[in-house]
């Protein structure tokens, strides 16, 4: 048996996921372009109740291909007084519910058009005559180097599908569903997308590399580790936007905790709803109907939650200040009227 290069192995899989996280970036960019201003209106005007917003946060991040833009740009809109705290919970839960899309379009295996997506992103970039175009053109090429990095890291980690110390590895990572959570976690924080790590995870099981408990166990990890870039996001904002960035971590939290207790239910439903698909396609809806029992479940005491974070994160003095003189009457248009009494 010839012995693995575990260099060479190392250095293909990271120039996988660099090409992988850049193609994530340039669809980003390119989508948020597309649709930035349009976006921030969008989710201004629907949230009137937690149920719209909800569907509001999950049709946003379907368009944005990415659950922590639009939470980040959530918090940024509550700082700035477009969104009230109250508002910006159920785009919180319907941003975890659309990035959960993603993970759905990777298990289909789209890789063998990623050639083709590049070439026509890169011809639509270069030559085309406006702005939309151009932009159009930017989400192609990043939707195309988004599934060729997953065939490189596919590639790179092919050797180890006949080895048994890996494999007896990703096995423990399933049995011990903390510690495939913590794993899980840790490598979400440090390349700073939970869609990258799910799309990793549910590229290898597709390769026989991880079993569906692993996957869950992983998928469960990166649900809290995506908290990550959100709570940064918080900092030097008002008390509203720290409000939402630690309802985001919380829920995240306490969700995959009750995952972990109840890993082997999830994945008796997760096998259930994929037919006879593979293990890929399992691990993609297993996220799906976690994120989705979650919401259900939490979306009703919306208010209740929002009263409590209230109370354990009040307003600054100067914030209540502020807002007791943002209420008070223009006293401009008041005087003239009190002069035309007098008179």
């Amino acid at each position: 048996m010839q012995e693995m290069n575990y260099f060479e192995m190392a250095m293909s899989a990271l120039a996988g996921l660099v090409l992988f996280i850049y193609g994530v970036t340039r669809l980003a960019t390119g989508l948020e372009e597309i649709s930035g201003d349009s976006m921030r209106k969008f989710v201004s005007k629907f949230t009137t109740n937690r149920f719209i917003g909800l569907l509001t946060g999950t049709g946003a991040t379907v368009a944005l291909e990415s659950s922590s833009v639009t939470i980040i740009m959530v918090i940024a809109m509550v700082s700035a007084g477009v969104l009230s705290f109250v508002q910006s919970l159920g785009v919180v839960l319907g941003a975890n519910i659309g990035t959960t899309i993603g993970a759905q379009l990777i298990s289909l295996k789209l890789n063998l058009y990623a050639p083709l997506l590049m070439l026509s992103g890169v011809l639509l970039h270069f030559l085309g005559k406006n702005q939309f175009r151009k932009n159009l053109g930017m989400v192609l090429l990043g939707f195309g180097l988004l599934f060729f990095g997953l065939d490189v890291i596919d590639e790179a980690m092919s050797p180890f599908r006949n080895n048994k110390t890996f494999l007896a590895w990703m096995e423990r990572l399933g049995d011990q569903v903390v510690l495939g959570a913590l794993v899980g976690a840790a490598f979400t924080v440090l390349i700073q997308s939970s869609s990258a790590t799910v799309a990793i995870v549910i590229t290898m099981a597709g390769s026989g590399l991880i079993t569906l408990p692993t996957g869950i166990a992983l998928m469960l990890g990166a649900e809290v580790g995506t908290c990550a870039d959100t709570l940064v996001a918080t900092i030097g904002r008002g008390r509203a936007a720290l409000r939402t960035g630690v309802f985001h971590f919380l829920f995240n939290l306490s969700s995959a905790i009750v995952g972990i207790i109840f890993a082997r239910q999830l994945a008796e439903l997760a096998v259930a709803s994929s037919g006879s698909s593979g293990v890929g396609r399992q691990i993609a809806n297993a996220q799906l109907i976690f994120n989705l029992i979650g919401a259900a479940l939490v979306v009703g005491f919306l208010p209740l939650i929002a009263r409590i974070l209230e109370k354990l994160i009040p307003d600054k003095q100067s914030e209540l200040q502020q807002q007791q003189f943002d209420k008070q009457p223009d006293t401009e248009t008041v005087l003239p009227t009190n002069f035309a009494t007098v008179e």
